[in-house]
């Protein structure tokens, strides 16, 4: 079992800055993978970015390339989400995930473990 949480969310002013973390316990992130995904109001949740933590490979949404990065820690069993030059529509509740498949995939299914979230504000 997986227990995921994340940290670093709130308010900030548009073309700011925040990095959000996601420790993991219960186990080491091994072999799996880790993305984020994000949540607006009255949207479906969708997919920011992945890696895998064995190779460190990286994937993206169009929307957020070259503004956010995903990267990780195996010391700390932590990985981050930087993002960079945040807009409005940015806003959402972001969650942490990992998948036992070790692969990055877009998709929320193949993900085994979900943190509770956090909420990112970005102002206009």
């Amino acid at each position: 079992q997986v227990q995921l949480v994340e940290s670093g969310g709130g308010l900030v002013q548009a073309g700011g800055s925040l990095r959000l973390s996601c420790a993991a316990s219960g186990r080491t992130f091994g072999s799996y993978a880790a993305g984020w995904f994000r949540q607006a109001p009255g949207k479906e949740r969708e997919f920011v970015a992945a890696i895998t933590w064995n190779s460190g490979i990286t994937s993206y949404a169009d929307s957020v390339k070259g503004r956010f990065t995903i990267s990780r820690d195996s010391a700390k069993n932590t990985v981050y989400l930087q993002m960079n030059k945040l807009k409005p529509e940015d806003t959402a509740v972001y969650y942490c995930a990992a998948s036992s498949r070790g692969i990055v995939t877009t998709r929320p299914t193949l993900y085994n473990y979900w943190g509770q979230g956090t909420q990112v504000t970005v102002s206009s």
